[in-house]
């Protein structure tokens, strides 16, 4: 196991631990667009939170099951948060966070290797 690939990943669990950790009272309202931009911010903070655990673990299943598991914990723990509730909802879109995160990644990294080919016979456009 190696230290410095986890560290990332521990540290944005971390953060996350803490945003979840504000009192209800506490978090800014949006207005209209408040669902937008929380529920937004959960799939991101989660898509970021699987590339981390992809990048710790080197498994994309392995990653997506800690993302999963995370995304629970986290709806638990803000059970035991003043004015904070625990939603399934939340687990939903924390976990097609980390899919569409995993999946733009796999999208790249399968697409890198022919571009470096195009580069390398000189007939890339970009």
């Amino acid at each position: 196991m190696h230290f410095w690939r986890w560290l990332p990943l521990l540290l944005w669990m971390g953060l996350i631990f803490i945003v979840s950790g504000t009192p209800g009272d506490e978090i800014p309202r949006f207005g209209v667009a408040d669902f937008l931009i929380k529920k937004g911010g959960h799939a991101v903070a989660y898509a970021v939170l699987a590339l981390l655990a992809k990048r710790a673990t080197g498994r994309y299943g392995v990653a997506l099951v800690i993302t999963f598991l995370y995304a629970i914990s986290d709806e638990i723990h803000q059970l035991f948060v003043v004015g904070r509730y625990g939603q399934p909802l939340d687990v939903l879109i924390d976990l097609l966070g980390g899919l569409f995160g995993l999946g733009v990644y796999r999208w790249w990294e399968r697409a890198r290797p022919r571009r470096q080919q195009r580069v390398r016979k000189g007939t890339d456009s970009s």
